[in-house]
């Protein structure tokens, strides 16, 4: 496989198909009706080894259930790059500032040989813009060594809408990722978490996470209680569903090792193809949000999760991250039954069994307008 730094910074990446582009909207979505699908994917042994050689044919690719057809981009690594650095200074996170005072050399190495334009944005009770798009990474290197302490604040979410906001300004030809440095646990985010499920599934943008593990005592409870839910979305679901007489009227067996969310899955499974895989994904990726956002978000966009403890640590991560970029597999496909919504992809390797897979698990899809009647 080519390796370049540009390879895979693709996560979610839409192409639209032999069509002059529209004016972008506000907010950009996966358009149903003419989009090819981008899926990087790394793969790797059991004991860490990437993986090279594998062709189109031996990946298999569901969305919704549905398995597609895949197309292998052998050459993707010219493309320009638009990277947003979101780091938390607010929070747990002002304590770790000098953590990130020397990682220029680390991102000049994430962003590769490519044109390229970085920013760099903080975030604490509220996200702010610290330096705007630059190709000069010793720039990049000067905010994040000039990083001053926030409030109380850890609005992770906001700071990633705000991030991907910055990115739809940027020319369609250049790729999109957000490198985010946080804790796991979002405090006091005022975006809706169906809002942000929204805005990372449909943009084309990959997250790339390195997080530091919030207090633990809370980490398990707070998401539910402070995150907002916005009105009518699958917060106001309960994803335990117990109506009297349906599938969650009866216990399950209390000899089996189940528990009331599994039988809830089960439950879902109920509805009719590709419907079921939809919800049961998106609750399971809202559920996420409220847990761990920066695992969340790098799963759902193709990115990749990394934890750290210290500034040796943070270094480490971030050296991985640069050495798995261009190693990725980028896999493309045009969705069969386009439908607008949450869509969950899985994708598997057809016959090496020892062999691990990380790739995107789900996208935010947009019907496309119906055209306007003719006079």
């Amino acid at each position: 496989m080519r390796s370049c730094a540009a390879t895979v910074l693709l996560g979610a990446s839409v192409a639209v198909a032999q069509a002059p582009s529209p004016p972008a909207p506000q907010t950009p979505s996966l358009r149903t009706q003419s989009t090819v699908v981008l899926v990087p994917a790394l793969v790797r042994t059991g004991d860490g080894k990437l993986v090279f050689t594998l062709t189109a044919g031996d990946f298999r690719l569901t969305d919704d259930g549905v398995e597609q057809k895949l197309t292998l981009d052998q050459d993707t690594g010219s493309e320009p790059l638009a990277l947003v650095v979101a780091v938390e200074t607010g929070g747990a996170g002002a304590r770790r500032l000098s953590s990130y005072a020397h990682l220029g050399a680390e991102i000049a190495a994430v962003v590769g040989e490519v044109p390229h334009r970085v920013a760099v944005v903080g975030f604490d009770s509220a996200p702010s813009l610290l330096l705007g798009f630059t190709a000069n990474l010793d720039g990049v290197g000067d905010a994040l060594r000039d990083l001053s302490p926030g409030d109380k604040g850890a609005a992770i979410l906001d700071g990633l809408e705000f991030s991907a906001a910055l990115l739809r300004s940027q020319p369609p030809s250049y790729r999109r990722a957000i490198l985010l440095i946080s804790e796991t646990l979002d405090r006091g985010s005022e975006t809706a978490l169906e809002e942000a499920l929204h805005a990372i599934g449909d943009t084309n943008t990959s997250i790339y996470a390195l997080a530091f593990s919030s207090g633990k005592s809370e980490a398990a409870h707070y998401g539910s209680k402070e995150l907002p839910i916005q009105p009518g979305g699958l917060g106001h679901e309960n994803p335990n569903p117990n109506p009297p007489h349906g599938c969650m009227g009866k216990d399950p067996d209390p000899d089996a090792t189940r528990n009331k969310a599994v039988q809830a899955y089960d439950c879902l499974t109920q509805l009719v193809p590709p419907l079921a895989l939809a919800k049961m994904a998106a609750i399971a990726a809202v559920d996420g949000l409220q847990r761990n956002v920066p695992e969340t978000v790098a799963r759902l966009t193709g990115g990749e999760y990394l934890h750290f403890e210290n500034s040796r640590s943070l270094v480490t991560g971030l050296i991985a991250i640069s050495n798995h970029i261009p190693n990725r597999y980028v896999l493309s496909f045009q969705p069969q039954s386009p439908r607008s919504g949450f869509h969950a992809l899985e994708l598997r390797l057809k016959d090496y069994p020892g062999l691990r897979v990380t790739a995107r698990s789900g996208y935010w899809a947009d019907s496309e307008p119906a055209a306007s009647p003719l006079p």
